[in-house]
């Protein structure tokens, strides 16, 4: 009942807005007074209300208010938007657009890009915020604008950047339940009229909240992250500017690895022959690790280089960035403690991408963005079995795989003004993808066997007409086309002998989307809505004809709904946000679905596979208008937030309920479901006279909602992610 009484709140609430998709807080929403909410989404600055693109913007205060501390926490404001792992791999979704599959360049369906840079790795996406100005989620495919592999959408941060203006410091410290620990400072100086320096550092550390039962209820899940980052902002003249960054960070956090055994009505227990007593748990705050400790950890170190230049007829910004980030896994794919099998997965990860972006000044009828960009990323995994530990001495080698991806793009998208109340946009991109250099690592010998490059060509175009009948308002309808590139499936087919050791052509997959969408903004009423159809095809997933996963293009899907978001200032300190989203999304052919069986169950031509600790096979299934994974049909929120003098100083009191209804884990849209759930957070703020201090007591998950964050499957047991228990404290800052 707790459930249904959350839900028919956000449907209330919904009811006054009746297509749902914008989180924003007061600081997101400017009064007319202020100006227009301002928005990069189709690469150049403009009002967010003239921009035909369905956008989530929140601010720094909005994400402090849903108490925000890394990417994935964002769900939580965004309607539409999931984020999920597969052990160490960060997998957003948003409007059922998303990927299960791992392997070497293959990479996500939202494209993550931080100020302006584009990260592609997922076991390096989801990372700390800090010095955070604002995050926009552009829903639907941007395949003209942003290119591959944003066939979802994409995620933009923007992040605080050197100034000129005056010396500044920040910092603030928190401690909360669990022992977590968290300070993080930002430091800007100026060095000259056309320099200035920033350093900014974090450390996050905290006790786990799960027991393993094999080893005496010990604690297990310590993490320990911290990172720095160091940026100088030149202008080299009066017409071009230089910022230079590098950022360091270190990650050591268990967390994605740890799961129970998943008890689900598909086939009862999840775990190794039905279940040994004393070797399993499904509880939400236990484990059952065995002998060897599941490990997480990740050390990053990005260079980027921006030069901004004022040409006269156009702004022109080059983007220029060298990634590399290393990470070393090792996961219990039993889910037991009866050491069955346990990888050892290190993987190293080096990007180089380049981009430059000429942009058309304001004011005249044309608008216009034009782009060449240039990306490779170097993605190389080693695989061990970790059943005797997994220090460097004790690891077995079993194999690995790698590949190196290549893109090359030039796009150009321009918009026309035929009168002041009707605007045409047309734009496309031309890109060309490779997979070069690619190999597979015979197992126990670690021979490296070469795999033939491939690659493929991609036209993807955007069209939008857009009726303004007021300032305040905009009314488009839009067409875009995405793709989420070639594969190469070093990590399955190709080390298959079913195969004859011929790795499966894994196809681009492809979207054509079409939305008519809403926005009005005025006198502190913010309005969006929009309704959107999705034509998807060549998914690309994961099936087992033996006991290696596969990759191959396999379902057609289709996707529609509605979603949007409500803001409204009732008085300066007073202001209310709610966005809800309706996602209707269908397999409609699924040929050779992955539908898993217990091998005690399984029909006879399994039994070769079955045996060596496999307990669940998969069995290929054609499957026709079933769900898609990972896609609730509802996703809302509500949230408030209230100021006023106290003490000298401010008193805000802030909070956001965030509900999700069922889901589905299993790739083939059938299996592992989860029922519906609601998060809510709580902060209460006093800031001193200056706001040059603050106090703040805040809680998340308050209602100390239990659920199943993922189901982990493989052919050796079936595990199961819990979230968090409910979690507060205390925090304070400085600013001066």
């Amino acid at each position: 009942m707790r459930n249904a009484g959350t839900r028919a709140s956000i449907v209330a609430l919904a009811v006054l807005a009746p297509f749902p998709a914008l989180a924003q807080n007061a600081a997101d929403v400017a009064t007319v007074d202020e100006g227009p909410i301002i928005v990069t989404a189709q690469r150049r600055a403009e009002a967010q209300v003239d921009v035909p693109i369905s956008i989530t913007n929140l601010s720094g205060a909005a994400l402090e208010t849903a108490s925000v501390q890394q990417l994935a926490d964002i769900g939580k404001v965004t309607p539409g938007l999931r984020f999920d792992f597969a052990g160490g791999f960060f997998q957003p979704t948003i409007r059922g657009i998303g990927t299960a599959v791992t392997t070497s360049g293959g990479g996500g369906n939202v494209g993550i890009y931080i100020d302006g840079f584009y990260s592609p790795n997922p076991l390096a996406a989801d990372f700390d915020l800090i010095s955070v100005d604002s995050i926009q989620v552009l829903k639907g495919p941007q395949g003209t604008l942003f290119g591959r592999n944003t066939t979802g959408g994409a995620i933009l941060v923007s992040t605080r950047e050197p100034s000129t203006a005056g010396n500044t410091f920040e910092g603030r410290v928190t401690y909360g339940r669990y022992n977590e620990a968290k300070a993080e400072a930002y430091s800007n100086r100026v060095i000259s009229d056309r320099v200035a320096l920033s350093v900014e550092a974090q450390y996050r550390r905290g006790d786990g909240w799960r027991r393993d039962i094999t080893n005496n209820n010990r604690r297990v899940g310590d993490y320990e992250n911290w990172s720095f980052r160091l940026g100088m902002k030149a202008e080299l003249t009066d017409t071009i500017e230089i910022l230079l960054r590098y950022k360091h960070s270190d990650v050591d956090d268990p967390s994605t690895m740890l799961a129970s055994t998943l008890e689900t009505s598909d086939f009862g227990l999840g775990a190794p022959f039905g279940g040994i007593p004393g070797t399993y748990t499904t509880a939400k705050n236990r484990i059952a690790s065995g002998s060897v400790a599941e490990l997480m950890r990740a050390n990053t170190d990005v260079l980027q280089g921006t030069v901004r230049a004022d040409l006269g007829f156009a702004d022109l910004t080059s983007y220029s960035q060298y990634r590399s980030e290393n990470t070393d896994m090792s996961q219990d794919l039993d889910y037991s403690g009866l050491d069955l099998f346990q990888l050892g997965l290190p993987n190293r990860n080096e990007t180089w991408s380049q981009e430059f972006l000429l942009t058309s000044k304001a004011g005249s009828r044309l608008q216009w963005t034009a782009g060449l960009f240039y990306f490779e990323n170097t993605d190389t995994y080693i695989t061990f079995i970790d059943n005797f530990g997994n220090d460097p001495n004790s690891r077995v080698r079993l194999g690995g795989s790698s590949t190196t991806v290549k893109s090359y793009a030039a796009f150009l998208d321009a918009t026309y003004e035929f009168t002041p109340q009707l605007f045409l946009t047309l734009g496309g991109r031309y890109s060309r993808d490779k997979v070069v250099d690619a190999y597979w690592n015979r197992q126990f010998v670690a021979t490296e066997v070469p795999v033939p490059s491939i690659s493929n060509d991609k036209f993807t175009p955007r069209a939008v007409l857009r009726y303004k009948p007021t300032d305040q308002t905009s009314i488009y309808a839009s067409f875009t086309k995405g793709y989420k590139a070639a594969l190469l499936d070093v990590g399955g087919s190709c080390q298959t002998p079913a195969t004859n050791f011929v790795c499966n052509d894994v196809r681009p997959e492809d979207i054509n989307a079409y939305e008519l969408g809403f926005k009005y903004e005025d006198r502190g009423l913010s309005f969006e809505a929009a309704a959107f159809y999705y034509d998807y095809k060549n998914l690309q997933v994961s099936i087992f004809r033996t006991a290696t996963a596969e990759l191959i293009n396999a379902a057609t899907s289709e996707i529609y709904g509605l979603d949007g978001s409500v803001r409204y200032e009732v008085t300066p300190g007073f202001q209310i946000n709610a966005g809800a989203s309706y996602v209707h999304a269908r397999y409609k052919r699924f040929n050779n679905a992955p539908i898993y069986v217990r091998c005690t169950e399984a029909p006879p031509e399994y039994a070769a596979t079955c045996g060596a600790g496999v307990t669940f096979v998969v069995v290929p299934t054609t499957l026709e208008d079933v769900t898609m994974q990972r896609t609730p049909e509802f996703t809302g929120f509500l949230g408030a937030r209230y100021e006023t003098e106290m003490a000298g100083g401010e008193l805000a009191l802030s909070g956001n309920l965030f509900y999700s209804s069922s889901l589905f884990f299993g790739p083939s849209g059938i299996q592992f479901r989860q029922g519906g759930y609601e998060t809510l957070a709580l902060r209460a703020q006093w800031s001193g006279p200056d706001a040059r201090y603050h106090v703040a007591l805040f809680g998340d998950n308050v209602t100390n909602s239990r659920y199943r964050t993922q189901a982990q499957y493989s052919s050796y047991g079936m595990g199961a992610n819990w979230s968090q228990p409910a979690t507060y404290g205390l925090e304070f800052g400085v600013k001066f």
